[in-house]
């Protein structure tokens, strides 16, 4: 089960990530996407999400992030919280335009 929301700022993705919480989800299965590293590294901390890490993509696709473009970068990590390529697309193009992407997953 995958929900996304796409939010303008950290004020919308804090609220977002409380009615992800409400419907059950827990914070480790709340993930924040953001085009830029720092805001979206910021933004997780301060709304204390967990981060995509080795669990969530294995270690190649970790490993390959490296050597990846940003924008490739954000499409295969939504790709390991276990959204489709299509969906992986259309979202980054949203993270293109300043937005910010709430996912929340329990196939991590």
């Amino acid at each position: 089960m995958v929900n996304v929301k796409i939010v303008e700022n950290g004020v919308q993705a804090k609220d977002t990530i409380e009615q992800f919480l409400r419907e059950g989800f827990t914070k480790d299965e709340v993930y924040l996407l953001a085009h830029h590293q720092d805001r979206s590294e910021d933004l997780t901390a301060a709304t204390n999400t967990n981060n995509i890490g080795l669990s969530e993509q294995g270690v190649f696709d970790a490993i390959a992030n490296v050597f990846r473009s940003r924008g490739d970068e954000l499409r295969a990590k939504m790709r390991s919280l276990g959204l489709s390529q299509p969906e992986a697309e259309r979202y980054e193009e949203e993270l293109d335009h300043g937005k910010v992407i709430v996912v929340a997953s329990k196939v991590a």
